[in-house]
């Protein structure tokens, strides 16, 4: 976001995220990206929290790694969403920040976001490496700055259950939803 802000593209939020559990981590992020969206006057879009949909879709995935079939399968719903809010609202063009996060692997968002564009023929989806130039530091300096809270999974109940377990494995403390920001003590 903060790319997009610096460059001086005028650009919407499209918060469409039915994969995050608990509901308490969803409304965490969403208001995250409200308070950034309303603090640099930047449109936001609240969509639904379809969480239901999001479990159907990616039944049968529930053990699936992280960066497997399942997290195409959300990437799918999620960008299908997205580029149908896009064609019906006059949009060009839209992408995701998403790929700049560690939890994920940047070209299978990209062809998911390739994916839901080719319904449209009057959209494009521009495939960013929103990690390269040193764009995952900058997207740390920003959390840090704007006191971000600090996601410690990708957001779906599958990764939370996966990375507690790893945890317990190590002997570490398990995930606290709403625990850690950027930037606090």
């Amino acid at each position: 976001m903060a790319t997009l802000l610096e460059s001086g593209i005028e650009y919407t939020i499209f918060f469409y995220n039915p994969n995050i559990h608990p509901h308490q981590e969803y409304e965490i992020r969403k208001e995250e990206n409200k308070g950034f969206a309303e603090k640099y006057n930047i449109p936001f879009v609240d969509a639904d929290y379809d969480i239901d949909k999001w479990f159907e879709r990616t039944k049968g995935m529930e053990f699936e790694s992280e960066r497997g079939p399942r997290c195409s399968v959300c990437f799918d719903m999620r960008f299908e969403r997205t580029a149908l809010y896009a064609h019906q609202n006059g949009f060009k063009i839209f992408t995701s920040s998403m790929g700049v996060s560690r939890w994920k692997d940047i070209q299978q968002v990209n062809d998911s976001g390739l994916r839901a564009a080719q319904g449209y023929p009057d959209l494009s989806y521009w495939a960013y490496n929103w990690r390269k130039g040193g764009g995952s530091q900058r997207m740390i300096e920003l959390a840090k700055r704007e006191h971000f809270y600090q996601q410690e999974y990708c957001g779906c109940a599958h990764s939370l259950r996966e990375i507690n377990q790893k945890r317990k494995e190590q002997g570490r403390e398990m995930i606290q939803i709403g625990e850690k920001y950027y930037g606090l003590s």
